[in-house]
């Protein structure tokens, strides 16, 4: 039979070498949550492939945060449950929120599925694998209260030369649209020694660029030291060897302070770029969803933090169609994209979600209405979008290179763009390493993405 010799226990034993192959959906939390996964279930003896049909354990790790996230998962699952017939699968799991939210409509739907656990039963990954193998059909989910270390194994799923690192879990925020603390928990930080030890390990290991991740991270610390910590985290991580960018993403902008703006401009390994989701710009619709700056605190923390990090670049999210969103509080949005133009915006269509406050407001907005208002706010941003791209034209700027696309073509990021959603940088050159850096200088631009020249050739 196919097998592998493990030494266990002073015997040696021969085992069933299993595979397991896990798809990862949803936000970087959830993906560094996969990546726990895979190191506890690599460690235990298990094979980590990368094809479905090779696979003896399929895992989906879902989201549950909203309608397409849910619709997503579900599909994913269904579509995974044909390797039961057609590959090797002998056990199906499905992990994450999906199932932290909804595991007994979930279980009585979906007969197919072997297992379900939610977030917190991540460290118990291997023994649910086990007993799915041995035909025992589980709903294992436990309270919402995990929160990996630095001790724990960890596979990257990321390219060598960044990764995430998950400063906190949970969310004590209770925005009114929002089932995440429900799903992930109250919010809990590592400690300061934990995550400077694991950045520490991951630039040993050749990482360069650390995005600092939680659903709230500009809250770090309250909960375990009892005040905003983050500043002094940078302070600790800013020193670590091979280090180069330290990237903010999932900051909420009423914790963002000014001894943490201070510490961004006194440090050059912060990037000059931050993540802020700010969701809407109308006072009233603000408040009703438990938003807890107005539009003008939002306001001037934008200028301060453009006063204080030039050339800074700010990406932002929003919602459209909020329950009680009229025509005018939506105009009250076009108005402040305008006037902020934000770098980077991603906008959102408003999805009802079952036992939150803003899912059972009677005012609901239509779907065609909704999608009306998500073009339009999309088209104002591209232009916007557009606008600041060109103003890079001429300039030069660093890039770390993440792609050979043909010879002599690359494709990379500056610290203006966080992998995976922004844009990128295409230059030509003369051979580069992935994970090397070039100074690009900057030809054209397109509402994403930039365009250059290498300006700085190897050998010359």
């Amino acid at each position: 039979m196919d097998g592998a010799l493990f030494l266990l226990r002073g015997r040696t034993e021969a085992i069933l070498m299993m595979k397991v192959h896990i798809t990862s959906l949803g936000c970087a939390k959830n993906r560094v949550d996969t990546e726990v996964m895979m190191g506890l279930l690599r460690e235990a003896g298990y094979e980590l492939t990368q094809r479905e049909e090779d696979a003896h354990v399929l895992l989906v790790n879902t989201c549950g945060f909203i309608l397409p996230a849910k619709e997503e998962s579900i599909q994913t699952i269904l579509e995974l449950a044909r390797y039961k017939e057609t590959g090797r699968c002998r056990a199906l799991l499905v992990a994450g929120c999906l199932p932290q939210g909804y595991a007994g409509e979930l279980a009585a739907e979906l007969p197919e599925v072997d297992a379900f656990f939610g977030p917190g039963d991540v460290p118990r990954v291997t023994s649910i694998v086990a007993d799915a193998l041995q035909g025992k059909r589980s709903l294992e989910v436990g309270k919402p209260e995990f929160l990996y270390d630095h001790t724990m194994p960890r596979v990257l799923s990321t390219p060598f030369h960044y990764a995430y690192v998950k400063i906190a879990d949970g969310c004590d925020n209770r925005c009114g649209y929002c089932a995440i603390p429900d799903l992930r928990g109250r919010f809990r930080s590592r400690s300061e020694e934990s995550i400077i030890e694991e950045t520490r390990s991951l630039a040993d290991r050749g990482i360069q660029e650390a995005l600092l991740i939680a659903q709230d991270t500009t809250r770090y610390g309250v909960d375990r030291y009892g005040e905003f910590r983050l500043p002094q985290l940078i302070g600790k991580l800013a020193p670590i060897e091979g280090l180069r960018w330290i990237r903010l993403m999932y900051c909420y902008p009423s914790h963002f302070t000014p001894e943490l703006i201070e510490a961004m401009a006194a440090e050059p390994k912060v990037c000059r770029y931050v993540d802020l989701p700010l969701q809407h710009a109308d006072d009233e619709l603000l408040r009703s969803m438990n938003r807890h700056a107005s539009v003008g605190e939002i306001r001037r923390l934008i200028l301060t933090l453009r006063e204080r990090l030039p050339g800074l670049a700010i990406r932002s999210s929003f919602i459209v169609g909020l329950p009680g969103e009229t025509e005018e509080k939506f105009q009250h949005l076009l108005d402040f994209l305008a006037e902020m133009r934000f770098d980077r915006v991603g906008v959102f269509t408003y999805s009802r979600e079952e036992n939150t406050p803003a899912g059972k407001l009677a005012d609901q907005v239509p779907e065609e209405v909704k999608e009306e208002r998500y073009h339009r706010a999309m088209a104002l941003q591209q232009e916007i979008s557009l606008s600041i791209q060109q103003e890079w034209v001429g300039k030069t700027l660093e890039v770390l290179v993440e792609e050979e696309v043909a010879p002599g073509l690359y494709r990379g990021r500056s610290e203006r763009e966080a992998p995976e959603v922004d844009g990128h940088i295409e230059f030509k050159g003369r051979y580069r390493m992935i994970g090397e850096w070039a100074n690009v200088r900057i030809t054209a631009a397109s509402h994403y993405d930039l365009m250059g020249e290498a300006i700085d050739e190897p050998g010359e």
